[in-house]
């Protein structure tokens, strides 16, 4: 009979439970067959390859306190809050079995459990999972699938009752030029649970989840409740989650971009460009029409090297003002500029 493990977290740390799924596929035991629930507060969570400037409103995302996560996996960008229910199901590789027919099997466990709940919903592709509503298809899951030489993972989403206008407000991007070499989302008609069934919640789902998981198997285990304290003892866990929460991880890991910027003030016109390379300027290059374009001459070097970011922009702009105190208005209107641009 295969190990069977039913993990249900306490936490809705982001960064904590992308660390446990790291765990869970880099450090358990292979021969397992695991489902992992859980839940996170207000994320926007990019894959390995995006570009978090071009796939949400960063200066938005920060103000309003919204975690800004980068997972190790691949795949577009998603908002998630307390009304998303995550799974995550590992198991052990299979000579003969295809990723098809593992991705059928544990769709067929997240059907029986909607089912259970009252939910008619169907497979679209192997990616998604989609009720029909008013005529159209609506997306309620989205998932996707990983593999190494010895264990499988497949891990999703569950649209339960999530703000969907914070969806789609954070992840709009704004009308600055990125010319971004990572991986654009793709936007899909998506709707809520909750106005299909009203009660259902995240802890109804757990509970079908865990109950089509056992039968699907046939046969049972104790449920483990995983709290903050425990799981941070884990010392690779820990290694894990402390690399995702570095900026190094969120905003360096951005693939190459470039950037060009154009406004007109009352003492002349500025077109700046800008190339990114793992969240740092590696190159800057200004033109102006300003009668005093002396006063712009280091502005490229001060900028170079420095995260794309607006601490980064205020350390370029603290320098200049040293240097040159006599352009103090000029230069402070030209960097708030800049700042606003790449917020």
């Amino acid at each position: 009979m295969p190990d069977l493990r039913v993990l249900l977290t306490e936490t809705n740390d982001p960064y904590l439970n992308l660390a446990t799924e790291d765990w869970i596929f880099n450090d358990m035991s292979c021969d397992s067959r695991v489902l992992f629930l859980w839940r996170n507060d207000r994320s926007i969570i990019v894959g390995r390859g995006q570009n978090v400037w071009s796939e949400c409103l960063t200066d938005q995302v920060e103000k309003d306190g919204v975690h800004l996560v980068r997972r190790h996996s691949g795949g577009g960008a998603v908002y998630q809050d307390l009304g998303n229910s995550c799974f995550t199901f590992m198991r052990p590789r299979e000579s003969g079995r295809s990723t098809k027919q593992l991705y059928s099997e544990n769709n067929q466990i997240l059907l029986a459990a909607l089912a259970r709940l009252g939910v008619t919903a169907e497979a679209s592709g192997r990616n998604d999972l989609v009720v029909e509503h008013q005529g159209h298809p609506y997306k309620i899951s989205g998932s996707a699938f990983k593999e190494s030489k010895d264990r499988c993972f497949h891990h999703g989403t569950m649209l339960l009752n999530v703000d969907l206008h914070k969806l789609s407000s954070y992840l709009t991007p704004d009308s600055k030029k990125l010319q971004a070499k990572g991986i654009k989302s793709v936007k899909s008609r998506v709707m809520n649970l909750s106005e299909l069934e009203p009660s259902l919640d995240h802890e109804l789902l757990c509970q079908a989840l865990t109950e089509e998981f056992f039968a699907f198997y046939q046969q049972r285990c104790e449920p483990e409740v995983l709290n903050r304290d425990s799981l941070l003892e884990i010392e690779s866990l820990s290694t894990y989650y402390r690399r995702l929460k570095s900026w190094e991880w969120v905003y360096g890991k951005t693939p190459s971009f470039a950037q060009t910027m154009k406004e007109r003030f009352a003492w002349g016109g500025c077109e700046l460009h800008l190339d990114t390379n793992n969240g740092i300027i590696t190159d800057a290059v200004l033109y102006t029409d300003s009668l005093h374009p002396e006063l712009f001459d280091s502005l490229p070097g001060l900028l170079q090297n420095r995260p794309y970011s607006l601490a980064g922009i205020a350390e370029a702009r603290d320098l200049h003002l040293r240097q040159s105190p006599e352009g103090k208005e000029t230069l402070q209107q030209l960097y708030e500029w800049i700042g606003n641009q790449i917020a």
